[in-house]
């Protein structure tokens, strides 16, 4: 039987978790960043398509800026696993991303926006995202029971699939009423409440242990050797790094295609994508259930499939504008039901899988190939557009996730049915895959 940690929310047998106080702050708080974050997703190629007139490559380039942070994931991850108040690290992450996000309708206002203040401003914001994203795995454990990991997933991720349903239609509204710099204004503010709401919620923080701990450089090492080794997270890290450098062949083109190729405006963009992203909220709330009659490895694998398989289905939008509003539309809506089904119950097989003391080290050391590959995806995706056209690029990426589903077949994630099944693998690796520091 598991032990909640103490200062986890709610109690064995208690009420639904999204009655929790605790867990409903930090909810909110990550509802309204997410909503925000649909704002400069669309925001900021389209600056750069229609402001600055960018090509294909830029654009690429610039959507690369966004995640090459990431690369500095695993060195970040392993001084983060050190820090002994991560709700600290995840208010400054915030408070980051909002200070730099502001200084694009300040230009704006100063007419002096450039492509290198877009860049200046992705790389940034990409690194507060670092560092949120691997302080958050040990915040997670310590506000949620093990029991509770894919219902809290399942919430938090119907709140960013709601965010991407809502979002997209609403940024377009606001980039056609208040020019694209404008409305990231937004973005900023979301940023701001999320600090303030996450900045009130209490959690006892696992101990940090800093007696007789070797220096960073070989921390960092021992997180990705800890990652390499480990069966389950292994398998996840290749599936996860496949799929995600073809989904960024298609986010690089994917703006461009519809602004230049179906000549759709910003308005009916975010709506097609907002509509589309309905999916993802479906998805984000069937996926408990379906776990449990399929299986977490099942659903893994279907999501992976319904994830990238539909992007083939893009160029085939031609026709009068509700038949090429509505091939977009179409794509989204799968894609989200698949990313959901992929996602949600990956996450809650990962944290059951990774012991409390790396949390953070590992979660840099994954993020470092997993999120540091889509950089690549991404200016891959925009020279591909530019060589071989949009249509082909969109084809290739649309096969190459849904082959990464092969990672999967015959593997440990791929028979694993529940997560409770998982609950003495952490500890089991303990003694293996983790030196002894010290002794």
């Amino acid at each position: 039987m598991t032990t909640a940690p103490e200062g986890a929310a709610g109690g064995v047998g208690s009420e639904p978790l999204w009655r929790d106080r605790r867990f409903g702050r930090y909810w909110v708080g990550q509802g309204v960043s997410q909503f925000g974050d649909r704002i400069t997703d669309l925001a900021l190629p389209l600056i750069a398509v229609t402001t600055l007139h960018a090509s294909a490559p830029t654009v690429g380039l610039l959507t690369a800026a966004v995640w090459a942070p990431n690369l500095l994931s695993l060195i970040v991850g392993t001084w983060v696993d050190h820090h002994e108040r991560k709700r600290r690290l995840l208010v400054a992450a915030d408070l980051l991303r909002c200070g730099v996000l502001l200084s694009l309708p300040l230009a704006h206002w100063l007419g002096v926006v450039t492509i290198g203040q877009l860049f200046a401003v992705a790389l940034l914001a990409g690194l507060g995202q670092v560092l949120y994203q691997t302080a958050y795995p040990s915040f997670f454990v310590a506000l949620v029971r093990r029991d509770q990991y894919v219902e809290a997933n399942s919430l938090l991720s119907t709140t960013r699939s709601f965010s991407f349903v809502a979002g997209p239609a609403a940024a377009g509204g606001l980039i056609q009423l208040l020019t694209a710099p404008v409305a990231m204004l937004v973005d900023a503010v979301t940023f701001a409440v999320s600090a303030v709401l996450i900045g009130g919620v209490r959690v006892q923080d696992p101990p940090v242990d800093r007696d007789g701990a070797p220096p960073l450089l070989r921390r960092a090492r021992e997180g990705m050797v800890f990652v390499l080794r480990h069966a389950y997270l292994r398998v996840s890290l290749g599936f996860a790094t496949t799929v995600n450098f073809f989904s960024f062949v298609v986010a690089a083109v994917l703006v461009l295609y519809a602004s230049r190729h179906l000549g759709l405006s910003a308005g009916v963009i975010g709506l097609a994508l907002g509509i589309g992203a309905s999916g993802g909220l479906l998805g984000a709330v069937l996926a408990r259930r379906v776990t449990r009659v399929v299986g977490v490895g099942r659903t893994i694998m279907l999501g992976g499939v319904l994830f990238s398989a539909p992007v083939a289905l893009l160029p085939l939008g031609d026709g009068p504008l509700w038949v090429r509003a509505g091939v977009l539309a179409l794509v989204e809506f799968v894609t989200g039901l698949g990313v959901m089904w992929l996602d949600v119950p990956l996450n809650a097989l990962q944290t059951a899988v990774i012991p409390d003391e790396v949390r953070s080290r590992v979660a840099g050391a994954f993020s470092s190939v997993n999120y540091g590959v889509r950089p690549l995806g991404a200016v891959l995706g925009g020279f591909m557009g530019e060589w071989i056209g949009i249509a082909p690029t969109l084809w290739v990426a649309a096969s190459g996730g849904t082959l990464a589903v092969l990672w999967l077949v015959g593997s440990p994630i791929g028979r694993t049915r529940t997560i409770e099944e998982l609950d003495g693998v952490a500890g089991s690796v303990r003694g293996d895959l983790l030196p002894a520091h010290g002794s």
